[in-house]
């Protein structure tokens, strides 16, 4: 009797624990659910209309772009036409309520469509040429080292130029974003068919900024967008550093002349209002041409007759023949083929003929360097010294 009444009590005492165990090891439904609840909201997208901003980058001389700062690392990029860029941190869901018109990218950005030329150097600089697919030039027509390299080991493939992109080819390789300049423009068709195929389109404006250091200071705008701000900011510190110690001289009050002359015969020449005559008042020089164009216009060059060039840069002390169009030149006698009239100017006679050098337009990233080449010019520095002109001979 003992024994059967140890039996049942032990088979109760293990009955009841195993349901104790069994109480206590499983989760109730509710605690699942809830479970389930919590998990789904640690992922549920943010609400882009209740983010906060926490800052802005500061800019001295671009006017054209704005980045703002908001929490949880999310970044708004915005240019002077209004296109906005959302960037979103890699490990951040795309937030909700985003405006349809804004172009959002997550990181890491990639796959790129680069047709503005003069950015590749940004590109460069900031070792980010691994974020671009396509280029819009072939690799003979590139001066930025880097991106001949990446053509040549078909990282970065050529995709059409500005005005007849290969559609098929940057769809079919998902390219997340068409980099433009203001060509684009003309093309307005060229734009249309790209956000067809849901392939987002910004222009940068770099060249409408008005001084030469806001067209640097552009770096900041793409080093914020492959999230490489600190390096952008130490590049272009650098630069303003060179324009500092040039800009510490007193000026010269010598006249330069820039110009280009087209298959026609014309003179292309730059408006007043261009960067190229303020790097060369930066450099303590004065452009031969104080009120030439329109100073609202947005356009930089401007062609005129060879009389009306010869009327008014004849007596400059400094003429500088651009060459980034047609290719650089190796004499005078070279020069002067294409233009007799040039023959009488002052700076022809007393020997003061520059040439910029193929690549300078390309070296978007260098213009410090530029200024300090055209000051060193100015004053009889040792041409050996400079990058990106050199003297004509005789």
């Amino acid at each position: 009797m003992r024994g059967r009444k140890n039996i049942t009590i032990i088979s109760c005492l293990f009955l009841m624990g195993l349901l104790w165990l069994t109480g206590c090891g499983s989760p109730s439904s509710d605690s699942t659910e809830n479970s389930m609840v919590e998990s789904a909201d640690q992922i549920e997208a943010v609400d882009w209309k209740d983010m906060k901003p926490v800052g802005s980058m500061e800019l001295l001389y671009a006017e054209n772009f704005s980045v703002n700062y908001y929490e949880g690392g999310f970044k708004l990029l915005e240019t002077m036409d209004g296109t906005q860029i959302l960037v979103v941190p890699e490990d951040k869901e795309i937030p909700q309520n985003v405006d349809e018109d804004t172009i959002v990218l997550k990181q890491p950005v990639q796959n790129m469509y680069l047709v503005s030329s003069a950015v590749m150097d940004i590109f460069s600089k900031l070792d980010a040429i691994d974020t671009l697919r396509f280029s819009s030039q072939t690799e003979d027509n590139w001066y930025v080292d880097d991106a001949k390299q990446a053509m040549e080991d078909g990282s970065l493939i050529y995709a059409g130029k500005y005005s007849k992109p290969d559609y098929e080819l940057i769809v079919s390789e998902g390219c997340s974003l068409a980099i433009e300049n203001s060509m684009i423009f003309h093309s307005p068709e060229v734009m249309e068919m790209l956000e067809s195929f849901d392939i987002p389109v910004m222009v940068e404006y770099s060249s409408y900024e008005s001084h030469p250091m806001g067209r640097v200071e552009w770096i900041k705008f793409f080093g914020a967008l492959v999230d490489k701000e600190d390096e952008a900011q130490r590049i272009f510190d650098e630069q303003i550093d060179i324009l500092d110690s040039v800009a510490a001289n007193e000026n010269t009050g010598k006249t330069v002349a820039f110009f280009y002359i087209t298959s026609n015969g014309l003179v292309q020449v730059r408006q007043s209002n261009d960067y190229i005559p303020k790097m060369i008042e930066l450099a303590g020089g004065r452009y031969i041409f104080e009120n030439l164009g329109d100073s609202e216009s947005k356009r930089s060059t401007m062609n005129m007759q060879v009389e009306e060039f010869y009327d008014g840069a004849k007596d400059a002390d400094y003429i500088i023949y651009n060459s980034t169009i047609d290719g650089g030149l190796s004499s005078v006698d070279e020069l002067i083929d294409k233009c007799l009239v040039l023959a009488d100017f002052k700076a022809v006679k007393d020997g003061n003929v520059w040439c910029t050098t193929n690549d300078m337009y390309q070296q978007s990233m260098s213009i410090g360097y530029m200024i300090r080449d055209i000051h060193s010019m100015l004053c009889d520095g040792d041409e050996d010294d400079m990058t990106y002109l050199f003297k004509l001979a005789d």
